[in-house]
């Protein structure tokens, strides 16, 4: 289990460790949704009763940890930046997300056959290849109508 697998970052970075820092990675890591940096402001003061981090700071704090790979930063076409953690506390999980137009819905997609890891990795290797260039990850986005929205159109 690795619970504080972040805390290394803060300290090759040679960054503080602090309570605002602390209370928006507990909430990314209980979320399975793709909060705002509004939600989380919001969370903030509604568990944490706190009213002394404003949303400045939370944007300040989500930039930070982005810079420092702790946490993602998707824009997912509906105006508002969302964020989630890179790892959870067992380690990377590599997913891609599917995005509803229509509602918003956000789907984690994580359950890949074979011959999509496949694909993904000729990808890869052929773009590293082609471009000499070293592949540490990637983001993969899908844009279409989920399930209900379909039938909501028929």
């Amino acid at each position: 289990m690795r619970k504080c697998w972040w805390r290394g970052k803060f300290e090759g970075a040679g960054l503080r460790l602090t309570s605002p820092r602390l209370a928006i990675i507990d909430i990314l890591s209980k979320t399975t949704k793709h909060p705002s940096a509004e939600d989380i402001y919001l969370t903030l003061r509604q568990k944490y009763n706190n009213d002394n981090i404003g949303l400045t700071t939370v944007y300040r704090t989500l930039e930070i940890l982005v810079n420092m790979g702790i946490v993602y930063k998707f824009d997912f076409g509906d105006g508002r930046t969302r964020y989630e953690l890179s790892e959870g506390p067992d380690g990377f999980h590599h997913h891609h997300h599917l995005v509803c137009t229509e509602c918003g819905r956000i789907i984690d997609y994580t359950d890949f056959i074979d011959e999509e890891k496949e694909l993904l990795d000729r990808t890869e290797k052929g773009l590293a290849e082609k471009y000499h260039f070293q592949i540490h990850k990637h983001l993969i986005q899908f844009y279409g109508l989920c399930e209900n929205c379909q039938l909501n159109k028929s």
